[in-house]
């Protein structure tokens, strides 16, 4: 139906309403205040358990799941501990946290309207400060100083006892890297400010969550800013290395690099690189240097979270999905995870080596990759070793005869034996062929023939 006064249709007017209030620096702050995303389907489809917390929820996507409410009781306990222990009353805490409600709900994408409008919010904040503190609370039971830090807790406490840090704690670290679970770091941020009476630094809080989550693993550089949320420091700690792209003569057209036992018949040798950073992946004169990796039940969630953080966050970047894309490539079989677990490239902590090869080729299904990446020239280099005669003729040469002490052996046997037939045949042709000696041709000359 036409507008009335007008020969325009209602739709039409709207949409040119629209057109006309547009701002695309409205549009640019819009989208780059989300970092905490739900799923799509078409990733989750592929295996819906990675990306479900198990024993609790954080942030709104997930709170009220059913099997998750086991684990609000424990939520409003830690809160209650971290409150007598502060000495602060918790209106401090939520007035510290409403500063930043419209920071923290522009986090997630998509968040439903019951957690908007004035009641709304009061719910959000209620969440967002019983949330915080009880993730504050498992840290600090489960780091270096846990023994003090739950000295208020009962002994036999099912979360935060030495028992339930062996037993629970695990499974609440492996939900803390489920990209719909996140929690902001700026939240946790103005909970320790007001605990402690002095605003932490960004570093503090980045070290802090990452202690927790891999306590192996290297701390992020200092002045790097605060994280987005557990799983952004957990990725950024994996990549801190700068890759070193090989110049444009080096690397050939690209292919599908080949399998780790085909690279090794190839004549490439494997090793360990000298950090664990995904950005270390060199490839120089026949050895591909690689960081190593442990594998265990954990690794495919963790994977499959900053795969789907980084198809969903703009500027993230693409490193953790090369890393998997290159690792399904030269893993085909269990006998690759063995000779990549014979360098110590990988820690296999999961049991078989085909589970390891069914993991990798697993997760890298549909992966979407950015053109030219740094990881991409390495796959050109080696493609390019391998399509050298050379190197192939060498490798065979070293595979068959260099393997075993009786090989080689045999080797120099045939050789010596191959040396010595030639000497002979040498010896044996030369009086044929040498000059006859000055003095026979003094020698009287024999009667001809009649």
């Amino acid at each position: 139906m036409a507008a009335a006064g007008s020969g325009k249709r209602a739709w039409v007017v709207d949409v040119e309403k629209t057109l006309s209030e547009a701002d695309a620096s409205v549009e640019i702050s819009r989208w780059e205040r989300h970092c905490i995303y739900r799923v799509p389907a078409c990733i989750k489809d592929l295996n819906s358990k990675a990306y479900k917390p198990q024993v609790v929820s954080l942030g709104p996507f997930h709170h009220d799941d059913a099997a998750l409410q086991p684990m609000e009781e424990h939520k409003r306990r830690a809160l209650g501990h971290l409150l007598r222990r502060a000495k602060k009353p918790l209106e401090e805490f939520a007035a510290a946290v409403e500063e930043a409600a419209e920071q923290l709900e522009s986090a997630y994408l998509d968040l439903d309207d019951r957690w908007r409008g004035a009641e709304g919010r009061e719910r959000f904040l209620e969440m967002m400060i019983v949330d915080g503190c009880f993730v504050l609370e498992v840290i600090r039971a489960s780091g270096p100083g846990g023994r003090t830090a739950a000295a208020d807790y009962a002994p036999n406490d099912p979360i935060f006892s030495r028992h339930g840090v062996l037993y629970m704690v695990p499974y609440i670290r492996r939900d803390m890297l489920m990209l719909e679970n996140q929690l902001p770091l700026l939240l946790l941020a103005k909970l320790v400010a007001v605990e402690t009476a002095k605003a932490p630094n960004n570093d503090v809080i980045n070290r802090m969550v990452l202690r927790f989550l891999s306590p192996t693993s290297h701390l992020p550089a200092a002045g790097v800013g605060l994280g987005l949320h557990p799983l952004d420091v957990y990725r950024k700690s994996m990549l801190y290395d700068t890759y070193q792209t090989p110049s444009s003569r080096e690397v050939p057209e690209a292919d599908i690099i080949r399998s780790a036992v085909e690279l090794y018949e190839a004549g490439i040798r494997f090793k360990t690189s000298t950090t664990d950073s995904l950005h270390n992946i060199r490839f120089r004169h026949g050895v591909l240097s690689m960081p190593a990796v442990s594998v265990d039940d954990s690794t495919e969630y963790m994977l499959l979270n900053m795969m789907a953080f980084e198809r969903l966050h703009v500027g993230a970047g693409n490193d953790v999905t090369a890393y998997v894309f290159f690792m399904d490539n030269i893993i085909d079989s269990a006998k690759d995870v063995a000779l990549l677990s014979s360098s110590g490239i990988i820690q296999n902590a999961v049991g078989s080596d085909k589970a390891v090869a069914k993991l990798f080729n697993s997760i890298s299904k549909d992966v979407v990759l950015e053109p030219e990446s740094p990881l991409d020239a390495v796959h050109r280099q080696v493609n390019a070793y391998c399509r050298k005669p050379w190197n192939m003729w060498r490798a065979n040469l070293i595979h068959t005869y260099f393997r075993s002490p009786w090989a080689f052996l045999s080797l120099l046997a045939a050789v010596f034996l191959l040396v010595m037939t030639i000497m002979q045949t040498v010896y044996t042709v030369m009086p044929y062929y040498k000059p006859s000696d000055q003095g026979d041709s003094n020698s009287p000359t024999a009667p001809s023939p009649m």
